[in-house]
């Protein structure tokens, strides 16, 4: 059984909402502008959450172009205005009906975060939100650790929810607990070599207090 926490932190992208048309979409029309065309959306979900440069030099772009791909992503997602984006179901039951501080901790920016949040109707869940502003993507720990000092927490008091390797290993290395998710876009054996303390399969098994303890994925 998962016990109470007095903080949540959660991932966003494959965690709270299925944002992968979105993010793959915005990538895609990218890469057919510079030249790239015939990249695979299941090759892209890979990628989400973590830092764009790293899908970029991936496919095959230089380093010194690859701000300019950056920039021209940003703008391409914001205009899709999230249209293709949706909650996962029981996300918000989840956040309603769980105790304690919440917060963010996720690849994008502050920002952004707050603004889809909003938009998707549970902003007032969250007491804070924490997005990677000018400091190093997951897996480093540092998004996390900053969502911590916000709250005023200490790593002990807190679970961190996600759904990829990224997570749980900016999870272990932050001195979190973690509870990985199985609707989101992560590999399973991947996240399980990071051996989460937790393991669920809807959002309800938070505050139900009946998930699987102890790192045991189904594969």
């Amino acid at each position: 059984m998962i016990p109470s926490f007095p903080v949540y932190l959660f991932d966003v992208d494959g965690t709270l909402m299925h944002s992968e048309p979105d993010i793959c979409g915005a990538i895609q029309e990218v890469l057919r502008a510079n030249g790239r065309a015939g990249v695979s959306d299941e090759f892209l979900r890979a990628y989400i959450g973590r830092h764009l440069l790293d899908v970029f030099l991936d496919v095959g772009f230089e380093r010194g172009a690859i701000d300019a791909l950056i920039a021209h992503y940003r703008v391409v997602y914001l205009a899709r205005q999230h249209a293709s984006t949706t909650l996962y179901p029981g996300v918000a039951e989840m956040l309603g009906s769980l105790g304690g501080r919440k917060s963010t901790a996720t690849t994008k920016g502050t920002p952004t975060t707050r603004a889809i949040l909003e938009q998707f109707g549970i902003l007032s869940h969250f007491h804070h939100v924490q997005g990677t502003d000018g400091f190093p993507s997951k897996p480093e720990p540092d998004v996390i650790l900053a969502a911590l000092v916000a709250l005023g927490a200490r790593p002990e008091d807190c679970l961190f929810v996600g759904d990829s390797a990224a997570d749980m290993e900016a999870g272990r290395r932050a001195g979190v607990q973690r509870c990985a998710v199985r609707w989101g876009y992560g590999d399973v054996e991947e996240m399980a070599r990071w051996e989460p303390e937790y393991w669920i399969d809807r959002p309800a098994d938070l505050y139900l207090r009946n998930a699987h303890p102890d790192g045991q994925p189904r594969l």
